[in-house]
């Protein structure tokens, strides 16, 4: 689903803009103006789940980065609705905000087509319902991955403790993951207090130190270290790369101190389905702290030459 296709907007519109053609295309499409029409209900399924991704933030920096099918594989249909508050939007649909619609809830006993959708309740029982269970609520932990992880994706598995007792929870940690993205878990937060569900889990990513490489969005940096000598006349460096492939890298002669050589296609993928960034090798020039009567002498004749 291309999400600004079903809103007809384009990356570069205002956010006021994608609401106005939201709104237009809900008052349309809602289902208390089309009762009974499977067609509407699905349309008005399509733009308000492409209306909730582009109304967020960081969801629409997600899609626009990753495409639709690299969004979708960071986002559950839950993910997607998550922090997209479903009332306020169908308040604007009653009566006195946008049309002469009853509210989605729909009569006592019965429920909109859609409310289910949403997994969420708009309550408008009508006076016989009873309070809803509570959901229990969220948790938040944080995991340590590796670059390996982060390069090859990985599955974790966590200990938790609820209730006085240890439990084993399993996790897929996706190629590609950035630094403090937090993984949902649902219902493995805490339970409810009144027999409702229990609230989900977070698992917030920090990515572990590696003796060898250092990370740059999607790039890997690696330091290397050559003498003046080598950095007067060229040499060449082994590398290896954070699979363990290995690469003869020339240093052209005259490379100054700190320039960084690439070598594509080795760094870090860009989420699950996204190309990998670039491998760089930062070379320094290494200066001795001692040197012998010998070479202090060859390094005299040399600044005597202007070098």
């Amino acid at each position: 689903m291309d999400y600004y296709k079903v809103l007809g907007v384009d990356k570069s519109s205002a956010q006021t803009d994608i609401k106005k053609a939201y709104r237009k295309l809900a008052l349309k499409y809602h289902p208390d103006k089309n009762k009974g029409d499977k067609a509407s209900e699905a349309k008005f399924k399509e733009i308000s789940e492409a209306y909730a991704v582009l109304s967020d933030t960081e969801k629409k920096q997600q899609y626009d980065t990753h495409g639709s099918a690299g969004f979708r594989q960071r986002y559950s249909q839950e993910d997607i609705f998550s922090g997209f508050d479903i009332n306020d939007i169908l308040r604007q649909f009653s009566g006195g905000g946008g049309g002469n619609f009853r509210s989605a809830s729909g009569a006592a006993g019965g429920g909109s087509p859609f409310g289910s959708f949403f997994n969420q309740s708009s309550g408008g029982c009508g006076g016989g319902c009873q309070s809803a269970p509570e959901r229990g609520q969220d948790m938040t932990y944080q995991i340590t991955v590796s670059l390996e992880d982060v390069l090859l994706g990985a599955e974790k598995t966590i200990s938790l403790r609820k209730n006085g007792s240890a439990q084993n929870v399993s996790v897929k940690i996706p190629k590609g993951i950035e630094e403090g993205k937090k993984l949902r878990l649902q219902g493995k937060g805490a339970p409810s207090r009144n027999g409702g569900p229990a609230g989900d889990l977070f698992l917030k990513i920090e990515i572990g130190p590696n003796d060898s490489f250092s990370r740059k969005g999607d790039d890997l940096i690696i330091h290397r270290l050559i003498s003046f000598t080598e950095a007067c006349l060229g040499t060449k460096v082994e590398v290896e790369t954070l699979e363990g492939k290995k690469f003869i890298v020339t240093v052209a002669a005259g490379t100054p101190h700190d320039s960084k050589l690439r070598i594509r296609g080795y760094g870090l993928p860009a989420g699950p389905m996204g190309e990998r960034g670039d491998l760089f090798v930062q070379v320094g020039v290494k200066v001795p702290k001692e040197i012998t009567e010998e070479q202090q002498e060859s390094l005299e004749k040399l600044q005597a030459l202007g070098l």
